[in-house]
């Protein structure tokens, strides 16, 4: 029996979340510290959102034409840590644009081919596989947490150091992960074009788009707004793991959930809580309770809309279809959605204020909403939406933030 390294995958996913709690919530922070404007920041960060619009897909199809996923994961880590440390030498708009294009080029490209690889060691129990990713969701909420308290008592730089460490902890694993044999697939794959002529497949995958969308401003300026209105580091460190607690209990009680609710009932409630809590979010800064009960929203604004809609990709794309439907529901909703969420809420952040940008994140929502109300209906046995949900998230109530 193929021997499980175990403790070599999880400390990967430890440190590839850990790096995304210290460098999503403070490093715009750090950008603010610089002098940049919310545009300049709003650009820096896109490139993340960028970068995975088309990054991984690349990345796969090379690993896939020439067989070499390990070595293309430890290439990431290394080019991925050469690119962040330029960051302590550049202060200006250009070379860290440029810093962050290499960054997250590379970056984007090592996590699909670890859960590849991954799941290639686990083929006789991918039941085990939330054991593994749970130290993600680990790495995260101790990152989040520890990041915020550092800062509370040394300078903004000191972000720098911190996701500097991780990177090269990052590099240090995949240096240790061993190869894994291939998966064969037996099944062809429809038409991708033939599944996305479906109406409803267009419109969940725009609704999938407005959702990260709405999610942009979130994303990039939600520390600097709690900041703004006096929240200390470890405080905004403690909203932010609070929101990544919530995701992780709605993705464990999932498989329930679909037991009673359909996905498109999921998914609508999924719509209505962003608009809800971005407009909870711009309007409601000044209460610590209502930016707890904003934080337990993302349980459902990325939880169970995110545990749904890959779900229903498992439905809607059969077969080897399934690969190709996730990269496409990846690339237009974290890609192409949380580009145009980071690049608008960027440019009006200045001249509109925290208030309306959120609000425009709920206006985004609504607009999901309204896309899933009228054309996002299943017409597949509910035993089936349940056997997708089951499949998937019984392994995958591990995942964190996004």
């Amino acid at each position: 029996m193929h021997a499980l390294p175990y403790w070599r995958l999880s400390g990967y996913y430890l440190f590839y979340f850990a790096f995304i709690g210290a460098f999503s919530p403070y490093f715009g922070l750090y950008l603010q510290s610089l002098n940049f404007s919310a545009w300049d920041i709003g650009l820096l960060m896109s490139q993340m959102q960028l970068m995975r619009l088309f990054g991984p897909n690349l990345w796969g199809w090379l690993a896939d034409h020439f067989g070499r996923h390990l070595l293309i994961i430890r290439l990431a880590g290394a080019i991925s840590l050469a690119g962040f440390s330029a960051f302590f030498w550049l202060d200006k708009l250009p070379g860290m644009l440029l810093a962050m294009a290499v960054l997250a080029f590379f970056w984007s490209a090592a996590l699909p081919l670890v859960e590849t690889l991954t799941f290639s060691h686990l083929r006789e129990e991918p039941a085990r596989y939330s054991r593994i990713r749970v130290w993600g969701s680990i790495g995260f909420i101790v990152a989040v947490m520890a990041t915020g308290a550092i800062l509370d008592h040394f300078p903004t730089a000191s972000i720098l150091w911190v996701c500097w460490l991780i990177l090269f902890g990052i590099l240090g694993v995949a240096l240790v992960l061993p190869e894994a044999p291939p998966v064969r697939h037996a099944q062809d794959a429809p038409p991708i074009a033939e599944i996305f002529r479906q109406p409803r497949v267009r419109a969940f995958m725009l609704a999938c788009l407005a959702m990260s969308a709405a999610h942009g401003a979130y994303y990039v300026f939600y520390s600097i707004h709690l900041a703004a209105h006096g929240y200390s580091k470890t405080e905004v460190g403690a909203l932010w793991s609070l929101g990544v607690m919530a995701e992780i209990g709605v993705f464990m009680a999932m498989s329930r959930l679909v037991k009673r609710f359909s996905l498109r009932a999921i998914l609508l409630a999924s719509f209505a809580a962003a608009v809800l809590r971005f407009l909870l979010m711009g309007w409601g800064v000044e209460s610590v309770p209502l930016m707890v009960f904003v934080q337990l929203l993302h349980g459902l604004t990325f939880g169970s809309h995110h545990a749904a809609s890959i779900a229903a990709v498992n439905v809607w794309f059969p077969g080897k279809a399934q690969g190709r439907g996730q990269a496409l529901y990846s690339s237009l909703s974290f890609g192409a959605g949380g580009l145009i969420g980071v690049l608008i809420s960027g440019g009006v952040w200045d001249s509109w204020g925290a208030g309306w940008t959120f609000t425009l994140g709920a206006g985004f929502a609504f607009l999901g909403f309204l896309l899933v109300w009228r054309w996002v209906y299943e017409d597949a046995a509910p035993s089936l939406a349940t056997v997708a949900v089951n499949a998937v998230f019984k392994a995958k109530n591990g995942d964190p933030v996004q």
